[in-house]
């Protein structure tokens, strides 16, 4: 981690369950490279993703999730952005 890192945390509304997203995110920051992180079902019906790395790394996942080349169907999404935590090793489906 350095100074330009930072932790974007987006909760993704619509049908985004039992379509594949979790695995399709975490592609998409793979091919991006250099963010760690996660992807997570949440109990509400929306996926909740943690991307930690540069900034314009992190901005290049946030447009792909509010893209039109998602699985399923974005109703749409929200994000925080916050100070790295760290204890990633890579980004994971949860």
């Amino acid at each position: 981690m350095n100074e330009d890192d930072v932790r974007l945390t987006a909760w993704v509304r619509g049908r985004v369950q039992g379509v594949g997203f979790r695995w399709f995110t975490r592609a998409n920051a793979l091919e991006i490279g250099g963010l760690k992180g996660f992807a997570l079902n949440l109990a509400d019906g929306r996926v909740q993703v943690v991307a930690e790395g540069p900034r314009h790394k992190c901005e290049a996942l946030l447009d792909w999730l509010r893209g039109d080349d998602t699985p399923g169907l974005v109703d749409g999404v929200t994000e925080i952005w916050d100070r790295p935590r760290g204890g990633y090793d890579t980004f994971a489906i949860r």
